[in-house]
C-alpha cells in the first residue's frame, strides 16, 4: 500500500471530507492522528469512527483538542511525537462557516471563522514543520476552497480565511522546499456534505448551472485528490493548489 507505515494527522476528521480522507489514507495504509473539538457528539462520532479504523488493522490516536488554540495544537503534536514518534502527513481539514452578508455580520463571526480556518491552519502548519524539517521529509495538505479564489456573496470571512490559506501554502512550501517537505492545498467546489444536503432542489438546480460538469461532487472526489498529495506519487508537486471543483475556478 502507497502509505504504509505513515503517520497522517487529519483535523476535523469526524465527517464530510475530512472523514472521507481518514479513511482514503486508512485504506492505503497509514495510521491516523484524528482531534476533535470538546462534545458529547463528536465524542461518539470519534469513537465511532476510531472503530472503524481499527477494524483496518490501523494505528489509531484521538485527542481532543481545538486548533484554534494555541495551546491545545501543541498538545495534539506532542501527543502524535510521544505515541507514533513521527508524522508524515498533516492534513488540514477543519474549519467553520459564519455566513452573512458584510452588513449584517458580527466581527465575532468574522473572528471566528479567521481563528479556526486560518490560524487554525498556522497553529498546525507550524507544529508540523517542527517535525517535519527534522525529518527531512512530510507532506502537508491544507484545504482552501473555491470561494477562496472567486469569492461567493455573504462570504467575505470564509473567502478571506481560504484565500489565507493559499498564501500560506505557497509560502511554506519556499520556507521547507529544502528540507524535503511539501506543501500542498485543495480548493474543493461545491461537494455533496451535510451542508449541501438542506439546500432545496431550486438551489441545486442553480448550483449545477454555474458548474461546467454539471454536477456536484463528492467527498471521495476531495479526499482521492488529497491521499495522491500526500504520497510519493506527488513528491515533485509543492506550492500549488489544486482545484476539484467540476470547473467553476477557471
Amino acid at each position: 500500500m502507497k502509505l504504509s507505515n505513515k503517520v497522517a494527522l487529519v483535523t476535523g476528521g469526524l465527517k464530510g471530507i475530512g472523514r472521507a480522507t481518514v479513511m482514503e489514507l486508512a485504506t492505503q495504509g497509514a495510521d491516523i492522528a484524528l482531534n476533535y473539538r470538546a462534545s458529547e457528539k463528536n465524542k461518539v462520532l470519534a469513537e465511532e469512527l476510531v472503530k472503524e479504523l481499527k477494524d483496518l488493522g490501523r494505528d489509531v490516536l484521538c485527542v481532543e483538542g481545538d486548533i484554534s488554540y494555541e495551546e491545545d495544537v501543541e498538545k495534539i503534536f506532542k501527543s502524535i511525537k510521544k505515541y507514533f514518534g513521527h508524522l508524515d502527513i498533516l492534513v488540514n481539514n477543519a474549519g467553520i462557516t459564519r455566513d452573512q452578508l458584510i452588513l449584517r455580520m458580527k466581527t465575532e463571526d468574522f473572528d471566528a471563522v479567521i481563528n479556526t480556518n486560518l490560524k487554525g491552519t498556522y497553529l498546525c502548519m507550524k507544529q508540523a514543520s517542527r517535525l517535519m524539517m527534522k525529518q527531512k521529509s512530510g507532506h502537508i495538505i491544507s484545504l482552501s476552497s473555491v470561494v477562496g479564489v472567486i469569492g461567493n456573496a455573504g462570504q467575505v470571512n470564509y473567502a478571506a480565511s481560504k484565500a489565507g490559506v493559499i498564501g500560506m501554502t505557497m509560502s511554506l512550501a519556499r520556507e521547507l522546499g529544502p528540507r524535503g517537505v511539501t506543501v500542498n492545498a485543495v480548493a474543493p467546489g461545491f461537494i455533496e456534505t451535510d451542508m449541501t444536503e438542506v439546500l432545496s432542489d431550486e438551489i441545486k438546480v442553480g448550483l449545477k448551472a454555474s458548474i461546467p460538469l454539471g454536477t456536484l461532487g463528492h467527498v471521495e472526489d476531495v479526499a482521492k485528490t488529497i491521499a495522491f498529495l500526500a504520497s510519493d506519487d506527488a513528491k515533485y508537486i509543492t506550492g500549488q493548489t489544486i482545484h476539484v471543483d467540476g470547473g467553476m475556478a477557471m
